[in-house]
């Protein structure tokens, strides 16, 4: 299943190979897992927990506006001196904003943070395996069930 997240956004362009194989792998596991463990049940819960889960965007944004703030309460102690990190902070998120990606993602990324995208193709795959679409075939076992939904997730 090495090739299955075929996703050229912005976030994944920049980021090492490793990390994304990384990320990849966790995914491939989570659904490899709910392939051959878990009911639909589980499968709900854990689809649950993958809507609360925070994306790469959400996490800089939060990021630059603690930075902003930070920023802005030092800088009205001392005279205005470290409002520049206010100031680097909006740069930032400009730049994320314009390009997708930015000195921040990297860090995150590396953390595991994921793009909105590749959280969504792990709740499709999920979403497969629970049967909420006709494409996925129920022979061939936990691994070929878990291999159909990831495909099928990509080309959704």
């Amino acid at each position: 299943m090495e090739t299955w997240n075929q996703s050229a956004d912005s976030a994944r362009i920049h980021t090492p190979l490793m990390v994304n194989r990384r990320i990849d792998e966790h995914v491939e596991s989570c659904v490899r897992h709910m392939a051959s463990h878990a009911d639909r049940a589980e499968m709900s819960h854990y689809l649950q927990k993958l809507e609360r889960e925070w994306d790469l965007n959400r996490a800089v944004m939060v990021g630059t506006s603690a930075l902003g703030a930070l920023g802005l309460l030092l800088g009205s102690r001392d005279g205005g001196r470290w409002r520049v990190l206010t100031a680097a902070a909006c740069g930032l998120l400009v730049q994320h904003a314009l390009f997708g990606f930015g000195p921040l993602s990297g860090p995150l990324r590396a953390l595991g943070i994921r793009t909105r995208r590749e959280i969504d193709l792990e709740k499709f795959a999920i979403k497969a395996l629970r049967g909420d679409f006709e494409r996925i075939p129920n022979d061939g076992g936990p691994m070929a069930r878990a291999n159909a939904a990831l495909v099928a997730a990509q080309s959704s």
